[in-house]
């Protein structure tokens, strides 16, 4: 099984809410006639977000496919031009960022149906191999973001070597994805010992200077 995430930002002058609302009720009939796809979940960032900063991204898609091989080979298919003529109609297509990932559960607990997703987008301290980095992540970082006890879920998604292939870097090393139930069990997380022990790693992999996060709500689409 092959995993992609794409991010994007909404169309130039397009507001927020009317954005989410083409994304979630419209798009997906294009998307839904994509041959071979597995899974599709929308990531849709919290209104409220907007009014105290610029967020990174305005959508984060995430998709499921049995291999490559049937991912590209709806490039040329009939539906892709009237995929790519929809997306123009609510985002900005010089934003969009696809990234092919391997998830890495590392926390897998029921979530309150009102709860939601926090996405960190990293990059690795540049003086770490990419090896390094995906090995300190997964083995050492990630037993300590998921002792945090408000944590309900937790997956890593780590950009796949393909994407560093002939010198090449990808826009991003990978997406730590993190559920809650309610923003009070966030609020209340960095009281926790676990919490602060997680923190306290991140300076030993992560560019701290780059690291961004958005607070989204998740829509299972198929």
């Amino acid at each position: 099984m092959i995993k992609s995430i794409l991010t994007f930002r909404r169309r130039k002058g397009m507001p927020v809410d009317e954005f989410q609302d083409y994304w979630l009720n419209e798009h997906p009939k294009a998307v839904l006639k994509l041959d071979g796809l597995q899974r599709y979940v929308q990531n849709h960032p919290l209104p409220q977000g907007y009014a105290k900063r610029e967020l990174p991204v305005d959508g984060i898609a995430e998709t499921w496919w049995p291999d490559t091989e049937t991912m590209k080979r709806n490039i040329t298919s009939a539906v892709w031009p009237e995929l790519i003529a929809d997306e123009e109609r609510f985002v900005d297509r010089s934003t969009m960022s696809l990234l092919l990932v391997e998830e890495h559960v590392m926390k897998d607990e029921s979530v309150a149906d009102d709860g939601f997703k926090i996405v960190e987008i990293l990059h690795r301290l540049k003086r770490l191999s990419v090896d390094r980095f995906q090995d300190h992540w997964r083995n050492t970082h990630g037993p300590l973001g998921a002792s945090i006890p408000n944590v309900r879920r937790y997956i890593q998604n780590h950009a796949r070597l393909s994407a560093y292939m002939g010198g090449r870097e990808p826009d991003c090393d990978g997406f730590a994805m993190v559920w809650f139930n309610s923003m009070a069990d966030m609020r209340t997380s960095p009281e926790s010992a676990a919490y602060k022990e997680t923190i306290a790693d991140e300076p030993n992999f992560i560019d701290g200077d780059r690291l961004d996060f958005v607070i989204t709500k998740e829509h299972l689409i198929l």
